[in-house]
């Protein structure tokens, strides 16, 4: 079926003012100013209420941190200390059904926001959670949603000089294996691939040089991407002085990482030389603007590592450090953090728009979403103006951003819908607002 999304209220694409014609899971044309479609459609959609833009991509989160949102505990501290008091929590308390809904619930908010991909950086695992990263296809499929299965890993407890408790990691053969069995199960490399997997050891202090080298090789073979963190705070600088006698890059390419098949969370603390390192290697960064400033980590030197070559993308992170997996309100973010850092005349509406679409497509490696073109995937979040917020906006793009949209009206995954009139298609939100919320008194019960 050829379907016309037929006049757009605006659309961020170039040569598509009069929409774009959908067919076989991809975007068939750009139908331009005074212009019709090529060949005869099947359906129409009148999009004159919306604005239409390239689906969102998040390429970094945690969705199991929805069950400790604004936790007493973790509120008004900074990363070491806010690990520290929220790694016994989730070790006692994630429970194989409390993930499954919080997987579902972030996905299902991801979706509302825009977003049509995403990546979460799974890295707990204690006793019964061992098919975390089956759980997390099983919803992405029901979802409709594209993902990147991102297998995380921690090996380095307290005990060994970690933060981590000895009973939320695993030995390096069972991580290693478990990998291998999800690449072989899950990683799609073809076009137009709903499910793709990534490698994803959690961070310098949580994870062995062994098992950063070995995961190396194993990423090679399967021909998948790499993700870890890095460069988050100055703690994690201390760290690696003090346990490595060398800075965090310097460890990253002591251990092989410095390559394309990489993307990095955070990286905020770069000096000017490691951002051209960074950039000669074209190793992404996921940009986490939410995150970092409740947290007050930092600000990402964005425009550096952009100019030197290093694919920028966006990601929410954890809905313990940003409290919501709402990817729209984070592009919002970015814009006025990155004002914040640069100036307000270069730091404009469309840098945020492309770090969460284009820039996030390259870093997840992928070259088939991200834009509004012949021949991409119809992956698009369709906004409306309709509210009070909006009203007097003359640029509707630019609205989306300086105005405060945070809820997608419609989006299309693969030339489906899966959100229609603001809702999920297929998902009670009433009763998964219920049982999440009851899977998460235990961690307010029980601390």
């Amino acid at each position: 079926m050829r379907l016309w999304i037929k006049d757009p209220l605006a659309i961020l694409a170039f040569g598509a003012e009069r929409g774009v014609v959908v067919e076989d899971g991809r975007i068939a044309e750009l139908v331009g100013r005074g212009a019709t479609p090529g060949r005869p459609v099947d359906k129409t959609f009148d999009a004159g209420r919306h604005v239409i833009i390239p689906g969102l991509i998040n390429t970094h989160h945690h969705f199991f941190q929805t069950l400790t949102r604004a936790h007493p505990e973790g509120i008004n501290k900074e990363l070491f200390p806010w690990l520290e008091a929220l790694y016994p929590i989730w070790a006692r308390n994630v429970t194989p059904e409390g993930f499954r809904l919080a997987t579902r619930l972030s996905l299902t908010e991801l979706l509302l926001s825009g977003c049509t991909c995403v990546s979460d950086h799974h890295y707990l695992f204690p006793a019964g959670l061992e098919d975390a990263m089956d759980v997390q296809a099983e919803e992405a499929e029901r979802l409709g949603i594209r993902m990147t299965l991102t297998r995380g890993s921690m090996n380095l407890s307290i005990k060994d000089g970690g933060l981590p408790p000895d009973t939320v990691v695993q030995d390096e053969d069972t991580i290693l294996a478990d990998c291998e069995r999800i690449l072989s199960r899950y990683h799609d490399p073809d076009e137009g691939a709903m499910l793709q997997v990534a490698l994803a050891p959690c961070a310098p202090f949580t994870v062995t040089k062994r098992l950063m080298v070995d995961t190396v090789g194993l990423a090679e073979r399967f021909d998948c991407k790499l993700h870890t963190h890095l460069a988050e705070t100055h703690d994690e600088d201390e760290y690696c002085l003090s346990h490595f006698g060398c800075r965090p890059l310097d460890y990253l390419e002591e251990c092989g990482w410095l390559s394309d098949r990489v993307w990095l969370a955070h990286g905020i603390h770069f000096n000017d030389q490691e951002v051209r390192r960074l950039g000669r290697h074209h190793v992404g960064v996921c940009h986490c603007p939410t995150s970092n400033m409740t947290l007050a980590s930092g600000q990402c030197r964005t425009k550096e590592l952009e100019e030197a070559g290093s694919p920028v993308g966006l990601g929410v992170d954890g809905s313990a450090s940003n409290d919501n997996s709402n990817l729209m309100e984070s592009v919002r973010h970015a814009l006025m953090i990155n004002r914040l850092t640069y100036d307000a005349a270069t730091v404009t509406p469309l840098d945020a728009f492309r770090w969460a679409t284009e820039g996030s497509a390259r870093c997840l490696g992928r070259t088939d979403v991200g834009a509004i073109a012949a021949g991409m995937q119809a992956d698009l979040a369709f906004y409306t103006l309709d509210e009070l917020r909006f009203s007097g906006a003359h640029d509707p793009i630019a609205a989306l951003v300086m105005c405060g949209a945070y809820a997608a009206d419609r989006v299309m995954i693969a030339g489906k819908w899966q959100v229609e009139d603001g809702m999920p298609i297929g998902v009670d939100v009433d009763r998964l607002r219920f049982e999440h919320g009851e899977a998460a008194r235990r961690f307010l019960e029980t601390f």
